[in-house]
């Protein structure tokens, strides 16, 4: 999501995870979907970082759910920093 968000800006820029943390709840069985609500969060990381040409840093959250198991029921929660640096 980031990286389409600094493409679609048209501006360079850079991301990394500076660190990661997970929770595993139960044995995924079939496709996992991984959905992250953090779009607009992301959105306002980028642009602060366009507008300070600093590293800016912003923790995303992540759930992973097996439809075909249930679709609301989550197997898997992550917590990743994201770091992005965009030139001015």
């Amino acid at each position: 999501m980031a990286m389409m968000l600094i493409q679609k800006s048209k501006s360079k820029g850079s991301l990394v995870f500076k660190d990661f943390k997970a929770e595993f709840l139960k044995r995924a069985e079939g496709d996992v979907h991984f959905t992250c609500e953090n779009g607009e969060g992301v959105q306002a990381l980028i642009k602060k970082a366009q507008e300070s040409g600093e590293r800016e840093n912003m923790t995303v959250h992540v759930v992973a759910t097996v439809p075909s198991q249930s679709t609301t029921e989550p197997v898997a929660k992550f917590e990743l920093t994201l770091s992005v640096k965009c030139k001015k």
